[in-house]
């Protein structure tokens, strides 16, 4: 062997000792912490979906300061963040290892993670900082730094972010549309590695403006084009959706699902798959939604469990009816599936509806799909390197460290790149979920003020530090910038 085998099966294995305590352990927080904000808020993501939904999809003329972005702009930029190989690539990958039970799991899930998003976005709304450039930033950095009081910390979950994100979210993106295009075109990586590359450096040099404004058309795009690609798919094959539904449910909670340990693989797979799809509870979407000009935290908080439940109850749900109207024919009994990931998908797509044309649509699916989190990751880690220092430097060390992974990324091993990826995904979500849980009774004072002020008339709420129980750390409220408004 040589050594790069080496020390590819040797990273393998260790990471795979730490991915598996990891989860458990992330197991317990995601899903009970995410169940208490559930209760604690009375059900918000039900409760207030209608609210939610006007402020999602009624704010696209809303106005903006000419230094911030809109909600409605936060909005799609945090569904390119949730949008991407995870809803396509990743629902196969859950339905190969944990059988079709994992997307009722992913349903469950995403529940759940609509109660974590809205509090874990609420909170990086009010602790936000306005910093020099103009631009609203947050996150979890941010919260710990002003809500806890902790800068170190803080520092250190900054930097824990850029690798999340900055390196291993976009090491999948990138690994998983290349494979795509190499089993579509039969030709070597290194071509569509190039082409990747040279697409994200024009974004990200381009800075979060550019980001915001590709995503504002992109993201719409990209999702119903896929939606009515699926939809159309499901309806020529619509006989089969009663027998895929059952399928979903038996192996969720049949026989099948308590043989060898499947219900345990089932509940696992679809956490972790269901988790990278809609980010909920693992502190990337507050980096974004933060960056919001908005006069209530509250707006953004109602606005992103909306976007957990459309990435993973629609976007998912649709590759998954894809994937086992083919897999319930082709490999009925669910074993010894000889393919996985975007592989898998363009196999469903050749058999069911487009023929020989499969594998090149979904390659292209793929590239935008993984087009858009990649910038949406570069974001990311821009606000967190610029929570750390404000040199310009460094924010050039960091462009470049981010193409230059777009073009290391998509020669890795597919196995390799997901399981990094989820092993930081579960230390991301231990870190924050924990620190949510201490702030998170301000994210339910807030909403109480949003929905008072809501019933006592007041047609647009607006926040007041004198609203929590608790406003040290608060430096960006009330909003004093009408001056700027266009």
């Amino acid at each position: 062997m040589s050594f790069l085998e080496v020390l590819n099966d040797t990273v393998t294995t260790v990471n795979g000792v730490i991915n598996t305590y990891a989860w458990y352990l992330a197991f317990v927080f995601l899903i009970g912490i995410g169940l208490y904000f559930t209760i604690k808020s009375n059900g918000v993501q039900l409760n207030r979906l209608g609210e939610a939904c006007r402020l999602a999809f009624t704010g696209i003329r809303e106005k903006r300061s000419k230094q911030t972005i809109s909600s409605f702009q936060a909005f799609c930029v945090s569904m390119g963040a949730r949008i991407g190989v995870g809803n396509i690539a990743g629902v196969a990958v859950a339905i190969v290892s944990g059988g079709p039970g994992a997307v009722f799991w992913m349903w469950v899930f995403a529940f759940i993670g609509a109660a974590t998003s809205f509090v874990e976005c609420t909170i990086g709304q009010i602790y936000k900082e306005k910093k020099e450039d103009g631009f609203y930033h947050g996150g979890p950095a941010y919260y710990i730094k002003h809500g806890l009081g902790k800068p170190k910390f803080a520092a250190f979950i900054a930097v824990l972010i850029i690798f999340t994100y900055g390196l291993m979210f976009i090491g999948v993106q990138a690994n998983t549309a290349t494979i795509a295009f190499s089993n579509a075109f039969g030709t070597d990586q290194l071509v569509f590695a190039v082409i990747m590359t040279v697409l994200a450096a024009v974004i990200i040099f381009g800075g979060i403006k550019r980001v915001a404004k590709a995503s504002v058309w992109m993201v719409p795009a990209m999702a119903m084009l896929w939606m009515i690609l699926c939809a159309v798919i499901v309806l020529v094959n619509f006989t089969q959706v009663s027998l895929v539904i059952e399928t979903i449910f038996s192996y969720a909670f049949g026989v099948q699902a308590f043989v060898g340990g499947g219900i345990g693989a089932a509940i696992m797979w679809g956490l972790k798959r269901g988790v990278f799809s809609n980010e909920a509870g693992i502190g990337s979407i507050p980096n974004v939604s933060s960056s919001a000009h908005v006069k209530h935290p509250v707006k953004q908080g109602l606005i992103q469990s909306v976007g957990v439940l459309i990435d993973t109850l629609v976007v998912c749900s649709a590759t998954a009816f894809v994937v086992l109207i083919y897999t319930n024919v082709a490999y009925p009994d669910y074993a010894n599936i000889p393919t996985s990931g975007a592989v898998l998908v363009q196999e469903a797509m050749s058999s069911t509806f487009l023929g020989e044309a499969g594998p090149y649509v979904i390659a292209l699916f793929m590239l935008v799909f993984a087009f858009s989190s990649l910038i949406s990751y570069y974001s990311m880690s821009e606000a967190n390197a610029k929570f750390i220092t404000q040199r310009k430097e460094a924010i050039v060390i960091l462009r470049v460290a981010i193409v230059a992974m777009v073009f290391v990324a998509s020669m890795m091993s597919m196995g390799l790149a997901w399981d990094m990826a989820d092993t930081f995904q579960a230390l991301m979500g231990i870190f924050n979920m924990g620190v949510l849980l201490l702030l998170s009774k301000y994210a339910f004072e807030a909403l109480k003020d949003y929905f008072d002020q809501k019933a006592n008339g007041v047609e647009e709420p607006i926040f007041t530090p004198e609203s929590i129980s608790n406003s040290k750390g608060v430096t960006c409220w009330p909003d004093t910038g009408e001056e700027d408004m266009i």
